[in-house]
């Protein structure tokens, strides 16, 4: 068995990680409170920051008025650098908001409804997306950062499937928009951008933890010790495609009762609709040829009790999934997020009485290590910010 040997540089290269990924957090900070987020001396963290301050990673600022005589200054990230455009992508819409090189947000969240019938028009909008924010912007290089449906490979930049596209094939994205625009364009899976929002934006996120996306599907990411897990084929979190129910309906992936068939919004619509096409006195008024997820849930929101009831049902089957999702990995924080969660407490209630209870807590164990399942608490903003930090991991990874 071959040794490592951990040098002196191994853990200056480890400590400098540290203190820049606390920077990355908190956007400003003094030495003195680097020092006790890092639980290093502050001697140790000054020699750091000489360092990235000669690197030009961060910069020193005078303390603000009020601070003087109790501080040698506040460090930051160096703002000069490339700035980022982070995208929510998919056929229908493309969410966005740009940040500077501190992940620093600038300008307005949108969100804005795309017609992308062809891979190339989904390409074009991006395009168009980006081109907007360079004029608003002149003089500055905006890179991508793509949070994308469905799998997806984060070496290649390539969506593989997208469960909302008309097309089957695989798309190139990557590729394509950095041959075509010049710039550099990092693309992961949408749950992954979730996962990354946590773990960056969130002081409390635990070192492993889940994030459960309930929306058109059904998807999730893992973070384990501290890092995204993706799995060798980069599948992994593909929660909404474990069998609930094996002589249930058929699931595009080609296999039946997936948890996706039951209990995403897409199968509560579907069922929606085959209920009002045999019962069009009962519906209150709602055309099941053109019903819409916003009124799916405005009726749910308005008491409809058969809406209530397949709600019910769809998180029942989410809290099993966990169940047996909690046993495998011991994952005690999980969050969900989506368009489902419109469904308010009544649906995570659910969900939380079908799971159950984790079978490693005996009840004795702190509450910090109970299992937790709740609502996600950043915005959308925040949410879609999150792919951003695929470059901040990158430079991390680098160093």
């Amino acid at each position: 068995m071959a040794r490592v040997s951990i040098n002196n540089q191994h853990i200056r290269r480890y400590n400098k990680c540290v203190l820049l990924e606390h920077l990355y957090r908190e956007k400003c900070a003094a030495k003195s409170t680097l020092a006790r987020l890092a639980q290093l001396s502050i001697p140790a963290v000054s020699k750091i920051l000489d360092e990235l301050t000669a690197e030009q990673r961060v910069i020193q600022q005078p303390a603000p008025q009020r601070q003087r005589g109790h501080s040698a200054g506040l460090y930051q990230i160096t703002p000069q650098g490339d700035w980022i455009l982070c995208m929510a992508v998919t056929p229908r819409y493309i969410e966005s908001q740009l940040a500077d090189a501190r992940l620093v947000p600038q300008g307005g969240f949108r969100r804005d409804a795309v017609n992308a019938p062809t891979p190339q028009a989904l390409l074009a909008e991006i395009e168009n997306h980006w081109r907007r924010q360079c004029k608003l912007w002149p003089g500055r290089t905006i890179n991508l950062a793509l949070g994308v449906h469905g799998q997806v490979d984060p070496v290649t930049g390539a969506s593989q499937t997208m469960p909302q596209a008309p097309w089957k094939t695989t798309l190139e994205i990557k590729y394509l928009l950095e041959e075509k625009l010049g710039i550099r364009v990092l693309v992961d899976n949408d749950c992954v951008m979730l996962a990354l929002a946590e773990k960056w934006q969130n002081a409390a996120a635990p070192q492993d933890f889940c994030v459960i996306n309930v929306d058109y599907g059904i998807g999730s990411s893992f973070v384990i010790n501290h890092q995204i897990y993706r799995g060798s084929l980069y599948g992994s979190g593909q929660i909404g495609h474990t069998i609930v129910n094996p002589d249930g309906l058929p699931c595009d992936c080609g296999r039946y009762g997936c948890l996706e068939t039951i209990a995403s919004l897409n199968a509560l619509k579907k069922q929606a609709r085959t209920w009002l096409k045999t019962h069009p006195n009962a519906g209150g008024g709602l055309d099941p040829a053109a019903l819409t997820s916003e009124q799916l849930i405005q009726a749910w929101q308005d008491g409809n009790p058969w809406l209530q009831t397949w709600a019910d049902g769809a998180a029942s089957a989410i809290g099993l999934s966990l169940y047996n999702f909690l046993n495998i990995l011991n994952i005690n924080q999980i969050w969900l997020y989506g368009r489902c969660c419109a469904f308010g407490e009544p649906w995570l209630d659910a969900i939380r009485r079908q799971s159950g209870f984790n079978p490693f807590d005996h009840g004795d164990a702190p509450k910090s290590r109970a299992t937790q399942i709740e609502f996600g608490r950043l915005n959308r903003a925040q949410q879609v910010l999150g792919i951003g930090y695929l470059y901040v991991e990158e430079m991390l990874n680098a160093i």
